[in-house]
């Protein structure tokens, strides 16, 4: 009993750090069946969507592809993950507040809104 627990519990020891150095992409693209210029015939497959690394690829190591159980086989490359250069970082400004801002006895500031109630300024 206890060499069987000692298995088990190895077993999902490698399973857990193999999952742990997996990158796998969750976005793939379905590829239809085609035919070759020789005559052979490929089958339909899923493969990982196009992107600016391999290491997210089915076929990179230690990635496992989810659709036919097969280990990857192409070495990651080096390159740095990036993001889109398109992304810029959101700007933000200060409200302006167009109603006299007050001081309270505890230092808290507000303003008097359109409704006549005191509506206190984030800090």
């Amino acid at each position: 009993m206890k060499i069987f627990r000692l298995l088990l519990i190895t077993i999902c020891v490698t399973l857990f750090a193999n999952n742990v150095k997996s990158q796998v992409n969750p976005s793939s693209t379905y590829v239809s069946g085609y035919t070759k210029s020789d005559g052979s015939y490929v089958n339909g497959y899923y493969k990982t969507t196009p992107n600016n690394t391999n290491r997210d690829n089915y076929t990179t190591k230690p990635n496992v592809n989810p659709y036919t159980g097969s280990v990857g086989y192409v070495q990651p490359d080096t390159k740095p993950l990036t993001t889109s250069s398109s992304y810029s970082a959101p700007s933000y400004s200060a409200p302006s507040y167009s109603a006299p801002v007050s001081t309270g006895s505890r230092g808290g500031q507000y303003y008097i809104n359109s409704n006549g109630n005191k509506t206190y300024i984030k800090r």
